[in-house]
């Protein structure tokens, strides 16, 4: 069971701890010393199952602050411990998606027992998450931004909800290669209110670029890129993928802690080359540190971008040097991504017959004729199925 504790007590938070591993069941505990403002410390991939929260002494979050927390993590139970019994805040917490609410001390038998209302609750669930796609550039001028804004647009016509994040801070434009709209807020002016991002909030910020398929900017002042911190990208992206099918990352290149916080998050990371040495030399750096921040090798998909057989550097030189075959190509088609490029309309649109349409297509099939991603329901779906 992942389980996750948050008391500013220190001798509360161990108090609980303990009574949990006093249980009979295996339970991963992850204690936090703080406020909800500390869940940064949560790993990336890892969505709790359960939260307890201490609330005693007035110390709780704000009801409001809780209902957000709710979106970040909808397959949650939150359980309060708490030495307020008065009706109106017991009613309040529960209207905020509260699950269960405990009265301190919070003994093992307690404990045990709130857990074993959640498992009856949890029969029959099913958690859905959304993919979230990382393009990251070996070099400058892979076609990093192209690929990811336009893989977008046809991840969209496949009926598909995708919103396109641009995470090259200081000099991102993705949303230009897909369309001539301004964008009024982005992904800095969430940051700085990352307080009160919410679904509603996310779905104001963004670009509507066609049926499906939204886009939130980088911001346009690269100095306001020092706002973005990877804190803020963690809470986007674990809301974004509750209300998206597929979110699209375009991480720019190289590694910071925002991009690494996006790679951590990615399902599946698309290093982006062209068939150069300086472009193949840069990809073998990119794919050691991939291996050294232990990303599987499923996780990784090669492409190659303005392929040409006739390249001296071949298809073969590729997987010899990077230890990976590449996973899909994009053939060199100038007229066409040019076009598209100066028109800011994506190239499916534009030039729906090109073989850079066609490749976008093939990739975008491997991603949706799977079979939807449908975790089980965690320690309640293994308790239950024995």
């Amino acid at each position: 069971m992942n389980l996750v504790v948050v008391s500013k007590a220190r001798q509360t938070l161990r108090d609980i701890c303990a009574n949990l591993d006093a249980m009979e069941e295996p339970i991963e505990v992850t204690p936090i010393e703080g406020s909800l403002d500390d869940l940064a410390k949560i790993p990336a991939h890892q969505d709790p199952e359960v939260m307890i929260l201490d609330c005693s002494g007035g110390s709780c979050a704000p009801l409001e602050r809780i209902e957000q927390l709710r979106q970040l993590y909808p397959d949650m139970a939150l359980i309060l411990v708490t030495d307020n019994a008065a009706p109106d805040f017991l009613m309040g917490a529960m209207r905020a998606g509260v699950r269960e609410v405990l009265p301190l001390p919070a003994t093992t038998p307690v404990l045990a027992s709130a857990l074993g209302r959640l498992v009856t609750k949890a029969n029959g669930h099913e958690r859905r998450h959304g993919q979230i796609l990382t393009f990251v550039g070996c070099k400058g001028g892979a076609g990093t931004s192209f690929l990811a804004a336009n893989l977008g647009y046809v991840l969209a016509e496949h009926e598909q909800k995708v919103l396109l994040l641009d995470l090259n801070l200081q000099f991102g434009d993705a949303a230009l290669f897909v369309s001539d709209q301004k964008s009024t807020k982005t992904i800095a002016d969430l940051a700085e209110e990352i307080h009160r991002v919410d679904a509603a909030f996310l779905a104001s910020s963004v670009v509507h670029i066609s049926e499906g398929f939204d886009v939130l900017a980088a911001p346009e002042d690269p100095s306001r890129a020092l706002a973005v911190k990877a804190e803020h990208v963690d809470t986007l992206l674990r809301l974004a993928r509750h209300q998206y099918d597929f979110v699209v990352i375009d991480a720019g290149r190289g590694l910071d802690a925002v991009s690494l916080r996006a790679l951590d998050h990615a399902d599946v990371i698309y290093p982006v080359l062209q068939l150069t040495l300086p472009f193949i030399r840069d990809a073998k750096r990119l794919v050691e540190a991939f291996r050294s921040l232990d990303y599987g090798r499923e996780k990784v998909r090669i492409i190659v971008n303005r392929y040409q057989k006739s390249d001296d550097i071949g298809l073969a030189d590729v997987q010899k040097a990077l230890g990976y075959e590449a996973a899909h190509v994009v053939p060199n088609q100038f007229e066409p991504v040019a076009a598209s490029v100066n028109q800011g309309v994506p190239v499916r649109k534009l030039a729906p017959a090109s073989l850079v349409s066609k490749a976008l297509v093939d990739i975008a099939a491997t991603l949706t004729s799977a079979e939807t991603r449908v975790e089980p329901a965690g320690w309640f779906g293994r308790l239950l199925g024995r």
